[in-house]
């Protein structure tokens, strides 16, 4: 695979019906696109995208997940909460590599229908998180998620979610600098 497959902005191959797939991406690419980070960073790898239709994307759950600590002591299992989470951090992935001023928008999760969880998810589980656009208007959208540990089924949701302008930081310029304090 080419290097260029690496990249948000440039597809790697095209599929018969025209569409582009790009990918894989590494977590510190992954970084680049998605806002999120440690700990609530819940992406790995995505393994391909197939732009503005699917994306399928890796979580390595790990003991060492603070969440752990008090869900369950001695039976540690992942919330599905997060596990629904995972989904809707996918669907913005796939969404913001289709935005050209990302760095300046946020995709905001809006709402969960539909979900349901089939399986525990344990430490040492590897979480395949296919996501799959149902609508996908110009700042709004809707996905389908399933997954998968092992080929089981464990988890499955709709996300919705909208896109919205990132709120920058306003500099007070009427507070004295240092130097002139």
């Amino acid at each position: 695979m080419s290097e260029i497959a690496n990249t948000a902005e440039a597809p790697s191959s095209e599929t018969p019906s025209g569409n582009t797939k790009i990918g894989p991406f590494d977590v510190k690419q992954i970084q680049r696109i998605l806002p999120h980070r440690y700990p609530f960073l819940l992406l790995d790898r995505v393994v391909e995208i197939e732009r503005r239709k699917k994306i399928v994307a890796l979580k390595n759950v790990t003991i060492n997940e603070p969440f752990f600590t008090g869900h369950f002591p001695g039976e540690p299992l992942m919330p599905g909460v997060l596990i629904v989470e995972a989904m809707a951090q996918a669907g913005a992935m796939l969404l913001l590599t289709e935005i050209e001023d990302r760095d300046n928008k946020l995709v905001v999760f809006t709402g969960i229908e539909r979900a349901r969880f089939r399986r525990p998810v344990v430490p040492g589980d590897q979480l395949r998180i296919e996501v799959e656009v149902l609508v996908w208007k110009r700042s709004v959208g809707r996905m389908a998620g399933e997954v998968f540990v092992d080929g089981k089924l464990v988890a499955e949701a709709t996300v919705s979610c909208v896109v919205v302008d990132r709120v920058k930081k306003a500099t007070n310029e009427s507070e004295p600098s240092a130097s002139e304090a």
